[in-house]
């Protein structure tokens, strides 16, 4: 009898708890109720016969009206452990208050969908079906538009580049993980940057991947059944919370998810796969080679895992469209957050722990805007009202506009290293100047050992759990380290604005067979607090193309173009502009084993003796997009 009052008073201290929530999602959905026609755990079919659970909302018309359209991944039940309580049910209300049906699916093989799931690769085919399914409803007026951010955005352009007639328009926001390859960036999808392992997947998959023994639907259960049962299950599995921090330093790599206890499934595969390999091409993925011939309101955020490729695929757009309509109606907007944290910047917006002032934007104005334009066809002035390129340029904290991406203004000047051969650490001899460097070679050199990489510490990340924080912080602590080389300038006489591309060419050599070279821009304050502005890294092994590994010999010394990273950011008066030059930014990346093995299946690593040269016949440098006033 006691345990039986025991337990009854701890169920009605946890449903005491719950109430609020649950109270959350009734007003929710009892405001979608009163304005929408409400269709839920529709089952559309795809052309191979698997059927993909999909909820619809739209208003209470006899009229078309047009869709704005998400597919995602994720739980959007409207019970439980659902996304009611995250935002899908907000924006379906306002996309029917406005008068749009608000279309929500499934992935293919995700809850209630039917088939076999594989992150960055449902086939486009889901995608151009679900356009066909729509259009020809009664209640669609045959205009249909994509929208989400990251696992919600994905997927859109690969989708895009079919070229189906009721596309009108997309909005993609923090779509990196849907670009395959696009100019210099070869990420397979955020998987790789230069050639080395982001790691970031390894803990999204652990929380998203399905497991191969997952329990599935009836394939005969009716819309009735499901939705009745969604009440109480809906295959979203309960997962121990990990200690990211240090489930990802486990090795090998290839059994970090294993080592865990977490599901088996994709992460198993891709984690063997080579930047190039055949599996890349096959899926949803976008290439540089596909057409886009749609217009579109792009958003990245200078804090996300992929801005710069996201950049280079906008500017890719603008160039390559065979329309010149399209071409000339690709919109873009930056903001100076971390992965779709658009719309929580404030009055005072803190990235990291970095004040980049108010950064707020009225980006819901803007969407529907375009949306009426594209879809409805009002003649609302919004391609005239918004500049073609929105971005926020942290510093002087303020928005800018510009009708390119670099700034027409921004000009390319070339900072070189310079060093005694000390470099090592924030007290080394390193420099950061516009003066070219002499004969005479000082290489700094370091040891990089794997088993002792430089920690993250901040950056442009994504979905690591607690092993990174993203955004802005004071990295003189970490150049305290003596196997981080630290060029920095000299305080600045007058302000400066960096905005564009970031280049880099770096003479370096090794005793390893193969290893990696990593590169941060940093913005120095004159108390000495030094600001993460982008990072990026190189494995030499690819040093020539992602499509062959050519090894390195011993105290060769090679050029090595690093893949460009991306800013804006003024650097006040007093400022330096500082870079830091190291092996390793783990665990943002995989650690280099330096053996020229596989890597994701070694469990100990040599120690490699890298060095970075520069002289008038190893002009190492760094090239900034100042922009000119």
């Amino acid at each position: 009898m006691k345990q039986t009052i025991r337990y009854l008073l701890v169920w009605s201290a946890a449903l005491l708890m719950s109430l609020p929530g649950l109270l959350a999602q009734s007003d929710i959905l009892s405001k979608l109720q009163e304005i929408a026609i409400i269709d839920q755990k529709v089952m559309m079919p795809m052309r191979d016969g698997v059927r993909l659970s999909t909820d619809i909302y739209r208003p209470k018309t006899n009229q078309p009206v047009p869709v704005i359209f998400s597919k995602t991944p994720y739980n959007f039940n409207s019970w439980g452990d659902g996304e009611m309580r995250t935002g899908t049910y907000n924006a379906a209300y306002e996309a029917v208050r406005r008068g749009y049906a608000y279309v929500v699916q499934n992935e293919r093989g995700r809850f209630f969908s039917e088939g076999e799931w594989d992150i960055l690769g449902p086939p486009t085919t889901d995608g151009y079906d679900a356009f066909e399914w729509m259009s020809k409803q009664s209640w669609c007026n045959g205009k249909i538009a994509p929208i989400g951010c990251s696992s919600t955005a994905e997927w859109q352009m690969a989708v895009v580049a079919l070229d189906h007639p009721a596309l009108a328009t997309f909005v993609p926001q923090g779509f990196g993980a849907g670009v395959g390859r696009v100019g210099k960036y070869y990420e397979q999808g955020n998987w790789y940057r230069g050639g080395a392992v982001q790691m970031l997947f390894t803990a999204w998959l652990y929380g998203v991947q399905n497991d191969r023994v997952r329990p599935q639907f009836p394939k005969d259960a009716t819309q009735e059944e499901l939705i009745r049962v969604a009440r109480f299950f809906d295959l979203a599995p309960e997962r121990e919370r990990i200690d990211w921090s240090k489930g990802l330093a486990h090795l090998p790599t290839q059994d970090i998810i294993k080592n865990v206890h977490g599901p088996i499934g994709i992460f198993e595969d891709i984690i063997r796969r080579q930047p190039n390999d055949p599996k890349w091409y096959q899926g949803g993925l976008y290439h540089d080679d596909m057409p886009i011939e749609r217009p579109g309101f792009w958003f990245v955020s200078w804090y996300d895992v992929s801005s710069s490729p996201n950049l280079a695929l906008y500017n890719h757009v603008r160039t390559t469209a065979q329309n010149p309509t399209v071409r000339d109606n690709q919109y873009l907007v930056i903001a100076p957050t971390l992965h779709c944290a658009y719309k929580r910047a404030t009055e005072n917006t803190i990235v990291g722990e970095r004040s980049v002032g108010d950064a707020r934007l009225n980006y819901d104005e803007q969407i529907y805007g375009w949306f009426d334009y594209w879809l409805k066809g009002e003649q609302n002035g919004i391609l005239q009202t918004i500049p073609k390129v929105q971005y926020y340029t942290m510093g002087s904290n303020k928005w800018q506009s510009s009708e390119v991406w670099p700034p027409a203004n921004a000009r390319m000047t070339a900072f070189y290293l310079n060093s005694g051969g000390k470099a090592n650490s924030l007290y080394g001899d390193g420099k950061l100047t516009t003066t070219a460097p002499g004969k005479v070679d000082n290489p700094d050199g370091f040891a990089y050992d794997p088993h002792n990489p430089v920690p993250s510490y901040g950056g442009n990340v994504c979905c690591t759990g607690n092993a990174v924080q993203g955004g802005a912080f004071d990295q003189q602590r970490m150049e305290a380290r003596h196997d981080i080389l630290v060029y920095t300038s000299e305080p600045l006489a007058e302000g400066v604005e960096i905005s564009g591309f970031i280049e880099a060419m770096l003479y370096v050599s090794s005793d390893a067979k193969d290893t990696d070279f990593t590169i941060k821009l940093i913005d120095v304050y004159p108390d000495g607090t030094a600001y993460n502005l982008d990072e990026t890294i190189q494995r030499m092994r690819y040093r020539e193309g992602y499509d062959k590994e050519v090894w390195m010999e011993k105290g060769k010394v090679y050029p090595v173009e690093m893949t460009p990273m991306s800013t804006s950011n003024y650097f006040e008066k007093g400022h330096r502009i500082r870079i830091e030059i190291s092996s390793s930014n783990f665990p943002r990346f995989d650690r280099n084993m330096n053996t020229g093995g596989n890597n994701y299946d070694e469990t100990k690593g040599v120690v490699a003796n890298n060095k970075v040269h520069h002289s008038a016949q190893y002009p190492s440098q760094i090239r900034l997009p100042i922009v000119r006033k």
